[in-house]
């Protein structure tokens, strides 16, 4: 009875660590980055010229300036707005193309030497292109984010579909299920987790796409910020646009996991 107490016991107390580890995470995260801010001002005084590299108070300053001016708004608006069209963009068509691809093998056979050729292509490269497709609006930056994840969803799609059971699938056509309780039942559930993967990495690489193309050919925007304080050596605007594009991917990323906690639940 003592040992039957005790495996059955396990879980629940493998549960609390978890819990507990994960109510502890986020202060200690706060912690550590206030630690690593800390070195970086003490730093500056005494290890490099704030030139340089500048120093956090620097950037926070600068920051609040561009809040109360309203520029920080707009400039976060808009590369927000073209790395998020293009992330959804990328999931509404490489989600159902990886699924078409993975359900006709011969067909993806036949376009993999493309597939992999335009995913290992460095879309960096064709900024300049679509700037001059697309013109120097919010049309071009998207293409560009978009181009920078629809090969993750599609080969994360593929790939995932590849990991079900045949087993699942062969017992649901000798029960004569429908297509679409299959969908629901054994594929959707099936992929869900590599779509939201597709997602957090998407979300980085969308930014890329975004901030590439205003590096090349916009008027505003973080990249746009980024490459303007650049120009003038305000290496202080240049961190503060830097920061501001790492919460950001850091805010997308907690809200992707946040979700993606809840649906495994679900599941």
């Amino acid at each position: 009875m003592a040992l039957t107490r005790t495996t059955s016991d396990a879980p629940d107390t493998v549960i609390r660590r978890k819990s507990s580890w994960s109510s502890s995470a986020v202060p200690a995260q706060a912690a550590f980055i206030f630690v690593l801010l800390l070195l970086w001002e003490l730093a500056s005084y005494y290890l490099y010229n704030p030139f340089w590299g500048s120093r956090p108070s620097m950037i926070a300053e600068r920051l609040w300036v561009l809040a109360v001016s309203g520029h920080l708004w707009v400039h976060t608006s808009t590369t927000l707005q073209e790395a998020g069209a293009g992330l959804l963009l990328a999931a509404l068509l490489g989600v159902p193309a990886g699924i078409g691809l993975a359900r006709a093998p011969r067909l993806a056979r036949l376009l993999d030497p493309v597939i992999m050729g335009l995913y290992g292509l460095p879309r960096v490269a064709l900024a300049p292109l679509f700037i001059l497709w697309f013109g120097i609006g919010l049309f071009s930056k998207i293409m560009m984010s978009f181009t920078m994840v629809l090969f993750i969803f599609i080969l994360n799609v593929m790939e995932g579909i590849r990991t079900i059971d045949q087993d699942q699938l062969d017992l649901m056509k000798s029960m004569r299920a429908g297509r679409l309780y299959v969908v629901w039942t054994v594929l959707l559930p099936a992929i869900v987790p590599w779509i939201l993967a597709s997602f957090r990495i998407g979300v980085g690489l969308a930014l890329i796409g975004a901030v590439v193309g205003e590096l090349i050919g916009s008027n505003r925007g973080l990249g746009w910020y980024v490459e303007s304080s650049g120009g003038q050596l305000d290496t202080t605007g240049v961190f503060s646009g830097l920061v501001v594009l790492m919460i950001l991917a850091m805010v997308a990323n907690y809200l992707i996991g946040f979700i993606e906690r809840k649906i495994i639940k679900w599941r």
